[in-house]
């Protein structure tokens, strides 16, 4: 922020949300004020240096690959930005286009790149583990599926040791899905709303966001919970969320006591008792959810719902394909940041740094009761590229302390965007833990409309100009989401900010004309 914007704010002790200002004070002349923005975005955020130099583009021309996706492409499947960007080659937390632009990721191919972009160890053991054996089902031994499974059964609790290696996200929840019915002999599953499963036919019943949602049957057997989102709920003050940075509506809670949590656990004990059968299969979990917007639950909230839904016969399911593998800093699990144990953890994405592989980890029992009802098989599942990947992220977790990193460099971005909430009216809420932040647009703080989609795609276009990828989420996808790889430093972290604000600066110029 430059001296100018400092004394402004300085003199007139207000958030910067130009508009608000004016309204505030008529006399602050509106010329004067739109030459004070345009003189911030003189001086635009300086990227910080990468040691990097990509190979030059020889591939398919810009235009011939928009023609090719338009004719042979899903159309289903939506790009960012109004021209969309084709990316050519990528390093750490650096991504260059076709054109040779460098762009800081801090999307992470949704959350998916945990230590690096092609990171140098992981093509190494990749590269050597291509010369020796691509793939062999799993009804033939091979070393990396064993060495691999020795090596996340260590990092989860007792009794989560049997592990069933799927290709994703999807997948494994829905193998979760399979195991808590057949465990508990029983059909109803409960989820929160706003909450991202997976997109295959069977978890489609648990993802709640009407964007992924079908017009005909799908996931049967499913009900939906309210979300215990302390922000846009009903329920939620300023000390509900395991977080540096709280919401700022005001309750009278005590520290230790929180009245939202109870709020919305007599929502859960509603469902209960009226939308499943008295015995139920299971509950599904994202410990912060990712795809709604990195939306937070009260302290103890899941502690309580695990409780309840086990008096039921239910398992409880901790969906960690997001939150997992260090990425929250404080905890390798998210789980772990509730105080619970679950019956089965599911997991992908980080879990190979973007190869295609996933996991299901549950307990001896669960696992005999799965194999008393079905053959589980899986093709690809354990493969010996995907073993071997997963074994080399989890060597580069440890070795290069990327879970510390999180917790360091997460809690420094965290408070540094949530200054930017005090600035402008329309970045409602910002919150998260580690390197997963969540900073959510609204009209105004005291209404908590969503910022209108057009309004949010052009700061998400302004971003990208200015060279910072991010992700969006929320049901209005009004949420941005903050979600680099472990590798990140606070320079970059210091530079995102920069750009953030700078984009917001020129939507509020945009609204003040």
């Amino acid at each position: 922020m430059t001296l100018v914007w400092r004394q402004v704010q300085r003199a007139f002790h207000l958030e910067t949300s130009s508009p608000r200002i004016l309204k505030m004070c008529p006399s602050l002349n509106r010329a004067f004020w739109t030459s004070v923005i345009k003189l911030d975005l003189q001086t635009k955020p300086r990227m910080p240096p990468c040691d990097f130099s990509p190979e030059r583009y020889e591939s398919l021309a810009y235009d011939h690959a928009l023609e090719i996706h338009r004719k042979h492409l899903s159309p289903v499947a939506a790009a960012y930005f109004q021209k969309p960007l084709m990316l050519h080659q990528g390093h750490m937390e650096w991504l260059f286009d076709y054109e040779g632009n460098r762009y800081l990721d801090f999307f992470s191919g949704i959350v998916t790149v945990s230590v690096g972009h092609c990171h140098p160890k992981v093509n190494a053991v990749a590269q050597k583990q291509l010369g020796r054996l691509w793939h062999t089902s799993s009804l033939f031994f091979h070393p990396p599926i064993h060495k691999y499974a020795e090596e996340l059964s260590a990092l989860l609790p007792e009794p989560l040791k049997v592990i069933f290696l799927v290709n994703s996200g999807s997948e494994a929840n829905d193998l979760a899905m399979v195991m808590a019915r057949a465990h508990s002999k029983n059909t109803d599953i409960i989820s929160f709303r706003g909450a991202y499963h997976g997109c295959s036919p069977y978890t489609l019943g648990l993802t709640n966001i009407s964007t992924f949602r079908m017009e005909f049957p799908s996931g049967m057997g499913c009900q939906s919970t309210m979300c215990p989102d302390v922000f846009r709920g009903p329920w939620g003050g300023s000390h509900c969320r395991d977080s540096p940075v709280q919401t700022i509506r005001k309750c009278s809670c005590a520290p230790d006591c929180c009245q939202a949590k109870d709020q919305y656990i007599e929502q859960f004990k509603d469902t209960l008792n009226t939308s499943v059968a008295k015995s139920i299969a299971g509950f599904f979990a994202e410990p912060i959810q990712g795809v709604n917007g990195i939306v937070q639950y009260p302290k103890g909230f899941l502690k309580e719902a695990f409780e309840l839904v086990r008096e039921r016969g239910g398992v409880c399911v901790a969906d960690e394909v997001q939150t997992g593998f260090g990425r929250l800093g404080s905890h390798f699990w998210g789980f772990q940041t509730h105080e619970v144990l679950p019956d089965i953890v599911t997991m992908a994405k980080g879990i190979a740094n973007g190869f295609p592989m996933a996991a299901v980890v549950t307990t001896q029992e669960i696992a005999k009761s799965l194999a008393r009802c079905m053959l589980h098989f899986n093709t690809f599942g354990g493969n010996p590229m995907a073993c071997a990947i997963g074994s080399a992220v989890l060597e580069v977790i440890k070795e290069e302390k990327a879970q510390e990193n999180s917790q360091d460099v997460g809690t420094y971005m965290l408070l540094k965007f949530a200054k930017l909430r005090e600035e402008f009216d329309i970045v409602g809420d910002v919150r998260g833990k580690g390197l997963m932040v969540g900073i959510e647009m609204v009209q105004d703080k005291m209404s908590r409309q969503p910022l209108p989609c057009e309004e949010v795609n052009q700061i998400h276009e302004d971003c990208k100009n200015m060279g910072l990828l991010v992700g969006r989420g929320g049901t209005f996808s009004q949420t941005f989401r903050i979600v680099p790889p472990m590798c990140v430093t606070k320079p970059e972290a210091d530079f995102a900010v920069e750009v953030f604000r700078s984009a917001l600066i020129q939507h509020m110029e945009r609204r003040a004309k």
